[in-house]
């Protein structure tokens, strides 16, 4: 026998839903037509979006001659002779310490680098690497003796007590290695962006992000390879993450560093000398 009472009421409740009309309950059954869910596509796309074909994407921003300006510049910086070349941040750390060490004074280097030159931060760190550079060693010693070993760095002091206090959390809470996201990285005294994407390609081999310096944020305005100028260096890692291929994050760090301590610098950049005076928006043609 055909279902009755409630069972039937909701079966015709389905079926007339199914068909786009509804029995509106307590409304002396009249039919109520469901009314239509827009959809992104329909609007003036014609048969295409009939057919549900997806709107076609708008080209993603990209800077002018970026691709030719990159080129130039891996070849003023094929030699690998400028300072961060011979002393950056992947050259004063023992390769040959265990990896828990190696990453330790990763960390620390790029915590020293800050506003100082690489010939500096390297001089420091072969003197704490000789009084013996681990978790244990820098606890143990007294902020006299620390600040001793890392003088002239740029903030001393502070950079004293920053490696201090993060040294002592790295011990408590991560068994004296350090962390392995950008977003635990950040929490440590003394501890940027900046030195925390490094941290992440050069300690864990892992692309996190792209490391912006000064030299990267001064070298990618001036090649308006940012959108609108950027103040500061974290706006200029964030628009250039939104348009810069991925693969090319790893190398973009070192290849401007180098290109900005060597040609592009601060005061005085050495245009004449430069392969890309003729497509640089900020280029002094003499």
């Amino acid at each position: 026998p055909p279902p009755s009472g409630p069972t039937a009421a909701l079966l015709s409740l389905a079926a007339s839903q199914a068909r786009g009309t509804a029995r509106v309950p307590g409304r002396g059954g009249r039919k109520r037509r469901r009314k239509s869910v827009a959809i992104a596509y329909e609007s003036a796309q014609g048969d295409g979006a009939e057919q549900g074909v997806p709107e076609p994407q708008r080209p993603r921003w990209e800077p002018r001659d970026w691709r030719q300006q990159l080129e130039r510049i891996r070849e003023m910086r094929r030699k690998r002779d400028a300072p961060v070349d011979e002393m950056g941040v992947e050259k004063c750390y023992d390769s040959s310490a265990p990896p828990q060490v190696m990453r330790y004074q990763v960390l620390l280097s790029l915590m020293l680098s800050s506003q100082t030159k690489d010939q500096v931060t390297s001089a420091a760190m072969l003197r704490l690497r000789q009084h013996g550079l681990t978790v244990d060693s820098i606890l143990q010693m007294d902020d006299a003796t620390l600040g001793q070993i890392i003088y002239p760095v740029g903030f001393w002091r502070n950079k004293v007590k920053y490696i201090k206090q993060t040294t002592a959390i790295l011990k408590q809470k991560y068994g004296g290695d350090i962390p392995r996201t950008v977003e635990e990285l950040v929490q440590l005294p003394g501890v940027g962006p900046k030195m925390a994407h490094l941290a992440m390609n050069i300690a864990w081999d892992s692309v996190s992000g792209i490391a912006v310096d000064t030299h990267v944020h001064r070298i990618t305005n001036r090649l308006k390879w940012v959108k609108k100028e950027t103040r500061y260096p974290e706006e200029t890692r964030v628009a250039l993450e939104d348009w810069l291929p991925r693969d090319l994050w790893r190398e973009i760090n070192w290849l401007l560093v180098g290109f900005g301590q060597q040609t592009c610098l601060p005061v005085n950049p050495r245009c004449t000398e430069c392969l890309n005076r003729d497509i640089c928006p900020a280029a002094k043609r003499r």
